[in-house]
């Protein structure tokens, strides 16, 4: 199970899906993965934020100390994706 908590200044990502493929290959870890580094990304490329990142395997904060209304909607739109993978695979909990 994936814990994700967001809050006003950070966003917390804890734990791994344990969904492997008949390959072991757990996608929705990779795809939760994948959502994450393109958040932070886009975050600090396309909206000019200053983030701090502290990315470990089954443990990512995201910190900043307020967002732009760009930031917000990147923020927004990373949260849809997760929601969109809950909803197929159950696997993430939202605290």
């Amino acid at each position: 199970m994936i814990e994700v908590k967001v809050q006003e200044d950070m966003l917390v990502l804890k734990g791994h899906a344990c969904r492997n493929g008949a390959d072991g290959i757990d996608r929705v870890c990779a795809a939760v993965s994948a959502l994450t580094c393109s958040l932070v990304n886009s975050l600090t490329d396309l909206a000019d934020e200053s983030v701090h990142t502290d990315m470990q395997t089954g443990n990512v904060t995201i910190k900043w100390q307020k967002l732009s209304d760009k930031g917000r909607m990147l923020v927004d739109s990373w949260f849809l994706g997760l929601t969109d993978i809950n909803r197929e695979y159950h696997c993430i909990q939202f605290i």
